[in-house]
């Protein structure tokens, strides 16, 4: 079989979804570094990884609802690609593919498929069940005959970046960074909790930095922290880019996270996360590389919401209730803390 001359890879959205798809590309330039590349990504997610070298990418502004499909229509038209990987299951997403004319069309699995999906593609990858979401993403080059056997990748961090980084994290203090705001409001965790921990770390010498983005809800949820601690935190809340973040993941040493694109992102560099889990799997959702230093009261949330064992219900359930985050205690958390602290001098 010749190798394909081109693929569009379809994954718009969120932004921690968005790193998972990297591997899969560095896996498919590595098997066939003359085949053309082309992923239709969302306008934010783009501004995190639209600079891959040796990747076309089209825009899709969700945002501006119908005509973000037109123009994205518009900017491939006349174009047909050897293969489609859709993947991503949602109905705006499997109604904007129509628009991609493609040979073979790669989609989800049944039991994974939803919203109609199975009616826009004519291929599908293996179906599994217990796979992070990384390597769900990972297979769709299975089909094809690759299998993703690294997962490497190398985001372009530039250096102005990394300056602005080093600037607000100047030295070798050890750093934990807390960005606690989901997307998922009933992924957070309580302001007076996180302020707890954030006071323990400035008490043992760590420089304790509140990361987060301009929305009014991520604003809101810095200022009760901010409000409950004793020990004032630096506070970049709303002040850097997707960019500067990389590179303040590149500077310290810790990130204090629910679920969250920025826990993620935080992965890719090798950061240490202390990721909060009990509305989400963290086997399916958690810092891909280490889960070491992460809380998992997902199993007590599966007992206490819905009656049964995590290992009962089917894989990848959210259990996004309100007051299921209160399952994780601060002694929890600190624990956590001091083991990763722990690592970092051993």
């Amino acid at each position: 079989m010749s190798d394909p001359a081109s693929i569009c890879l379809l994954r718009t959205s969120a932004i921690g979804d968005i790193t998972h798809v990297v591997p899969l590309v560095r896996t498919l330039q590595h098997a066939w570094p003359q085949t053309s590349l082309t992923w239709i990504v969302g306008k934010l997610e783009r501004k995190l990884v639209g600079d891959l070298p040796g990747v076309e990418f089209v825009t899709f502004d969700k945002g501006a609802g119908w005509a973000g499909m037109r123009a994205v229509q518009t900017a491939l038209r006349g174009r047909r690609f050897d293969a489609l990987l859709q993947m991503q299951v949602a109905m705006r997403s499997n109604l904007l593919s129509l628009g991609i004319k493609a040979q073979r069309r790669i989609g989800y699995d049944r039991a994974r498929a939803k919203d109609l999906h199975g009616l826009v593609i004519n291929e599908r990858i293996p179906a599994r069940t217990g796979e992070h979401v990384l390597e769900a993403i990972g297979s769709f080059c299975e089909p094809l005959g690759l299998k993703q056997t690294e997962v490497r990748w190398d985001i372009p961090i530039p250096d102005d970046a990394h300056a602005w980084a080093a600037e607000q994290l100047p030295g070798d203090q050890p750093t934990l960074l807390v960005s606690p705001t989901s997307s998922h409001a009933l992924r957070n965790w309580q302001p007076q909790r996180y302020a707890a921990v954030m006071d323990h770390a400035a008490a043992r010498g760590w420089r304790v930095v509140l990361i987060g983005g301009p929305s009014p809800d991520e604003r809101s949820m810095a200022d009760a922290v901010l409000a409950a601690c004793q020990r004032t935190p630096l506070d970049l809340t709303g002040k850097d880019t997707l960019k500067k973040l990389m590179a303040m993941f590149c500077r310290a040493q810790l990130l204090l996270t629910p679920d969250s694109g920025p826990m993620h992102m935080a992965n890719t560099v090798g950061m240490k996360v202390l990721g909060l889990h009990a509305a989400s799997n963290p086997a399916r959702s958690g810092p891909y590389s280490d889960r070491r230093w992460c809380v998992d009261k997902y199993d007590a949330a599966s007992r206490k919401y819905l009656g049964k064992p995590a290992s009962d219900i089917p894989w990848g359930s959210k259990i996004e209730r309100p007051g299921v985050m209160d399952l994780i205690e601060i002694d929890d958390v600190v624990e956590r803390f001091e083991a990763a602290a722990a690592a970092l001098t051993a």
